[in-house]
């Protein structure tokens, strides 16, 4: 009989925060492989190391934003699966406390 599947050492909650990491690791990754490339194909070392600068400053931005937008999803995330609170949060449906309107709620009337 075959062994059984491994499950995954990472959990699968939250594949956007990784794609996040990847993404910026690629952009890191041609902070580094483009200007060499440049200089490879006869661009000067000086407007190799300007490409560079633009990449690592579009990478930190980029980084920036997505740490954002994930912490903003987490709140989401969180806000939704929290119970609901606040004075017109209700138990159950029509569950009303005291009141003088009601139909025969007062005695003798």
């Amino acid at each position: 009989t075959p062994a059984p599947a491994p499950a995954p050492s990472s959990p699968a909650s939250h594949p956007s925060s990784e794609s996040a990491g990847d993404v910026v690791r690629w952009a890191a990754f041609s902070c580094v492989l483009v200007p060499v490339v440049l200089v490879v194909y006869g661009t000067s070392v000086g407007g190799a190391a300007a490409a560079a600068l633009g990449l690592a400053a579009v990478t930190a931005a980029c980084r920036v934003l997505l740490r954002q937008s994930e912490r903003n999803a987490a709140r989401a995330r969180a806000a939704e699966s929290a119970p609901p609170r606040g004075r017109r949060a209700r138990t159950a449906a029509g569950a009303h406390r005291g009141g003088r309107h009601g139909a025969g709620s007062a005695p003798g009337g």
